[in-house]
Order: structure tokens, then C-alpha cells, then sequence
């Protein structure tokens, strides 16, 4: 069974340990408030993670859809514990809605990464190349998918624009009402592949599980007039097999996708910067006034449009505050265990001399 959902030679290697140890092997199809659906060869099987690995997520995260996991079943309950995630080939990651903005692992074991936008009011180039940089990052290959061409007049001329910025991924116009462009959608996964929903609300990530899986898998939801967004719809994160041998994962919308380490997905998708940047006469050219900068020469001749510079210059401005933020945990992390080695050898000092 675990076949059909991407089961590999490689997997079975890198399970081999916990194979020695009486385990069985998983995949994680949905995962909703800490308890989790997963897929083996004993069937579906309801899951929860061993207080080992619950404490173990406290640093490394929890289990994520699309993990590969080592279980031990009970059949006759159909349950299993969860002891261990195998390592991710590609992790899809986020900011959480907390604090501290720890990451968190949104899926796992990914593919194909579908960059999903609508053609109507929302269209936004922007925040394409945002969902683009965190797409590569995640090291996935992105497909950029423009929904409800049914509701565009030109749409060929707004494809043309986002294949401009969409640093050489391929970009798919589709109407799921018509069927337009689904064929070409689901040749880009593959048998035994993965491919995740990424975008905004709205843009039609489930009715595009429902149409490639050929059933009403995700509930949908009509979008508002007044500013052509929509609602979430699907409340968890569930792995849809499809007819061709793949599997579509589809996720909640995220309006704010948090960048977590992504230089080298910002180097992709804004690579024509990048390359503008060498060319500068000075290696460590700020483009601001210096002389010799080609940033602001393409800039001053069109050649760069402003608003990809500036879009540009503020994700790697997030990134960078990321980066400060970690590294002030880090430092308040270090000075909290210094600060409890003290005390501890500070009472240890008073029970020799008590004693």
C-alpha cells in the first residue's frame, strides 16, 4: 500500500534501523490539532507521537504531513505510535503565529511546489516572487499556476507578465470550471511524486484538488465581491492521492508567508538583480549613490522595474531580521543555561558546606 504514496528503494534503506527494531514504516496524510492519519501497509491508521519524539519536537518540530515515520501498530485498534521521522528530502517552512515566530514545518517530502494565484483583482507579481523564493527554498521545483482563466479577458497577456518575474519556472493558465490546462497540470507530477498547493486564499487550491482527483475531496467557498479574496477553506493539511500515480497536498491559505533562511530562493527568483550587482564597480556597492552601479543605471533606464528592486531590497530585509532574531535566541538561550549552571553549582557549593 505505502507504494502509491511514494515508497522508495532510498526510503527502505534509510529505514532499515528501525526496521531491526520491529517498526513499521508510514506516511502522514493528515494532521489536525497533534493527532495524525497515516498511510501503511496495515491500511489508514490513527497516530499519535511517543512522548520520546513529543519531547524531541520541543527542538527538531513535530511531524508534518508528507513525513515518512517509523511506527508500531496495534491492528487490532487500528492505531499506531509514532517514533520517528525519517529525514526530509525537501520541508516546506513558515513562521508560526506565535511569539517568537519559531519555524514550522508545513509539509514535507514535496516534489512539485504549485505557486497558485488567481486571474482576477488579486493578481499580484509581488507576492508571486515572495511564494517563489520560499518555493526553491524548500527545494521543490515551483510551477506557477494562474487559476480561473475562465474570468480573464486577456488571459495571455497577464500569463506574459508573471512568466516575466517568475524566474524561468514554468507557468500554467488553468480553468478548473472548463477544464483548461489540467492535463498539462497534472503531467508535472509524476508516479510516486508529491506536489503542494501554495497562494493566497481564494485563488482555488481546493477546487484544483477536486478537479485533478476527480472528487469533491475539499469543501469551497464563493469569493467576496469587494476585494475578489476568499476565505480558508480546508481547515487541515491532507495528502490526496491523484488518478496519474501522484499525490497533491493541499494547505491552508497563508496571506503572510514567513522567509526562513531563504537566501539562496531569493538568489533564484531575483537572479537578473543578482547578476546587475556583479557588474557594480565597487564589490561591496550599497546602490545607493556610488558611481559605477549597475543597479541603479538599469534602474535610472527602465532596464530594472522599481517595484521588483524595491520587493527585492524588503524581503532581504526580512530575511535579515530572521536571521537577528535567531541569532538573539540563541545568545538568550546560551545566557539562560549559564545562568542555570551557576545556581546549580552555586547549591551544590552550599550542600558541601552545610554538610
Amino acid at each position: 500500500m505505502i507504494e502509491q504514496y511514494g515508497w522508495s528503494d532510498p526510503l527502505g534503506q534509510a529505514f532499515a534501523p528501525y526496521a531491526r527494531a520491529g517498526q513499521t514504516p508510514g506516511r502522514i496524510l493528515v494532521q489536525q490539532r497533534g493527532a495524525y492519519l497515516v498511510a501503511s501497509d496495515d491500511g489508514e491508521l490513527r497516530a499519535k507521537p511517543s512522548g520520546r519524539l513529543l519531547h524531541q519536537a520541543r527542538e527538531a518540530g513535530h511531524p508534518a504531513v508528507g513525513d515518512w515515520v517509523a511506527l508500531t501498530v496495534n491492528r487490532a485498534e487500528a492505531t499506531a505510535t509514532i517514533h520517528a521521522v525519517l529525514p526530509r528530502r525537501t520541508a516546506f517552512v513558515r513562521r508560526a503565529a506565535d511569539s517568537l515566530q519559531t519555524p514550522q514545518v508545513v509539509a514535507a517530502n514535496i516534489d512539485v511546489a504549485f505557486v497558485v494565484t488567481s486571474m482576477n483583482a488579486d493578481l499580484n507579481p509581488r507576492r508571486i516572487e515572495r511564494y517563489l523564493a520560499a518555493a526553491w527554498q524548500s527545494g521543490a521545483r515551483p510551477v506557477v499556476v494562474l487559476t480561473k482563466a475562465d474570468l480573464c479577458a486577456e488571459p495571455e497577456v497577464q500569463a506574459a507578465q508573471i512568466a516575466a518575474v517568475a524566474a524561468g519556472c514554468p507557468v500554467l493558465v488553468v480553468s478548473a470550471r472548463q477544464g483548461l490546462g489540467m492535463d498539462l497540470l497534472l503531467a508535472q507530477v509524476g508516479p510516486g511524486e508529491t506536489c503542494v498547493l501554495i497562494g493566497s486564499s481564494g485563488v482555488g487550491k481546493s477546487t484544483l484538488v477536486n478537479a485533478l482527483s476527480g472528487a469533491e475531496r475539499m469543501a469551497t467557498q464563493e469569493i467576496r465581491e469587494a476585494d475578489a479574496r476568499g476565505r480558508h477553506t480546508t481547515s487541515h493539511r491532507e495528502l490526496v492521492p491523484l488518478p496519474g500515480g501522484g499525490l497533491i497536498l493541499d494547505t491552508p491559505g497563508m496571506r503572510e508567508l514567513g522567509l526562513i533562511d531563504a537566501d539562496d530562493g531569493l538568489g533564484v527568483v531575483f537572479d537578473d538583480i543578482e547578476r546587475l550587482a556583479e557588474d557594480c564597480r565597487f564589490n561591496d556597492c550599497g546602490h545607493g549613490g556610488e558611481p559605477g552601479c549597475a543597479v541603479r543605471g538599469a534602474l535610472e533606464s527602465g532596464d530594472l522595474d522599481a517595484g521588483r528592486w524595491e520587493h527585492f531590497q524588503k524581503l532581504g530585509r526580512e530575511v535579515a531580521a530572521v536571521d537577528r532574531k535567531e541569532d538573539r535566541a540563541a545568545k538568550d538561550a546560551e545566557r539562560r543555561r549559564l545562568i542555570a549552571l551557576q545556581k546549580t553549582h552555586r547549591s551544590s557549593k552550599k550542600v558541601r558546606r552545610d554538610d
